[in-house]
């Protein structure tokens, strides 16, 4: 934790970061809970709203994920265009380091590999605060040391990479063009790279990994994909810093999101669109999304520059790795029923409603304190 000066931010990106972890930790669980209170069949569109996909396909609820990487590269122009002039190569590099491994670190105790003290159950990579470790590393460093034009040859080549590895390679049953759950190429190298230490796997007394068979999400072959939807935030942040107008930038904004959502449309044809294993049609699909959302909030605070009573949203996107942990972390859904359990006999469902409650206000609370004291969670 250190204080920090948060001038010179640009409100619009501190909004939109803020937007998603306020969906995250709050909005999504309190509409869940709230339909499930009432219980009518009529709410269910309202449910899947905030309820992942099963496989191919894409939600609102998927985005929120895929917006959090993307935010992660939005920031870099902002936040290394002066290390990047300064040159000083080991100082970037230390800085970097530092940042992808306290990442690493937090989604494996946020995942409760750490905290379980179980190294029988230590799972390496599965975690969204270990996509946005790659995707930043990558993008940080095509940043500090490319063009504008690399990187985005550099997005393009890990996007065909991808593709090129799902469709054209196979081995044991798997991949060549597989797209189902149990046969796609991403499933068999996580398998084989991470074994045992992948997510929900298990040693059997003969030495054997046994994978659970609902667990289908990877992160191996999906780190060229994360990579990519790191850069395309870079790419957006490159507009936004950039000396162009405000309504140009406004442009480029929206038609580049509009260009990214129909090209990720059309890929579906032979690449299906599914987050889990984060189909290159998917990076592209759910970035022109975040271009589209950013361009929003960039005409909303940056050009308009009104709030509309949404000034809430910086305080979770100031703090947003904090928002994340705490609310991943700590249940405060227990303290509050270790206090107020004799309640539940009076609201019957809607005491889950109550709970969920007091968890996203005790968050708020914790994040409007720190910003409220300039303090701010740095990694």
């Amino acid at each position: 934790m250190a204080k920090s000066n948060i001038s010179g931010r640009l409100t619009s990106l501190d909004a939109l970061r803020g937007f998603d972890l306020f969906v995250l930790t709050a909005l999504g669980p309190l509409v869940l809970s709230v339909v499930a209170a009432i219980g009518e069949e009529d709410l269910n569109w309202l449910a899947q709203i905030f309820t992942h996909k099963d496989w191919e396909g894409f939600s609102p609820w998927d985005l929120v994920m895929p917006l959090f990487v993307f935010m992660s590269g939005a920031s870099i122009p902002f936040a290394l265009s002066k290390a990047k002039r300064e040159g000083n190569v080991t100082k970037f590099l230390l800085r970097l380091t530092k940042r992808v491994a306290l990442l690493w670190l937090l989604g494996m105790f946020v995942q409760g590999n750490l905290r379980a003290l179980d190294p029988e159950h230590i799972y390496l990579y599965t975690n969204t605060l270990q996509s946005i470790a790659v995707g930043y590393l990558v993008s940080a460093v095509s940043f500090y040391f490319t063009s504008i034009r690399t990187q985005v040859i550099c997005a393009t080549l890990l996007l065909l990479a991808y593709w090129a590895v799902m469709q054209f390679t196979g081995a044991d049953g798997f991949g060549y063009g597989n797209y189902t759950p149990e046969g796609n190429m991403a499933e068999w190298i996580d398998r084989q790279i991470l074994g045992h230490y992948r997510d929900q796997s298990s040693l059997a007394a003969d030495g054997t990994v046994v994978y659970a068979t609902w667990y289908h999400y990877t992160w191996i072959l999906s780190s060229l994909t994360f990579a990519a939807t790191a850069l395309t935030g870079v790419f957006a942040g490159h507009i936004a810093k950039s000396s162009l107008s405000s309504s140009q930038k406004l442009l480029w904004l929206l038609l580049g999101g509009a260009a990214m959502v129909a090209a990720g449309w059309i890929c579906d044809l032979w690449m299906p669109i599914i987050k889990p294993i984060w189909t290159s049609s998917m990076v592209l699909f759910s970035s022109g999304w975040c271009w589209l959302l950013l361009g929003i909030f960039f005409l909303v605070y940056d050009i308009l520059k009104v709030s509309l009573g949404l000034d809430f949203l910086r305080t979770y996107g100031m703090n947003s790795i904090t928002a994340y942990v705490v609310a991943e972390v700590i249940n405060f859904r227990g303290i509050a029923h270790s206090v107020f359990y004799g309640l539940e006999q009076y609201i019957g469902g809607w005491y889950t409603v109550f709970l969920c409650a007091f968890q996203v206000g005790m968050i708020y609370m914790i994040l409007y304190l720190m910003k409220r004291h300039n303090i701010f969670l740095k990694v």
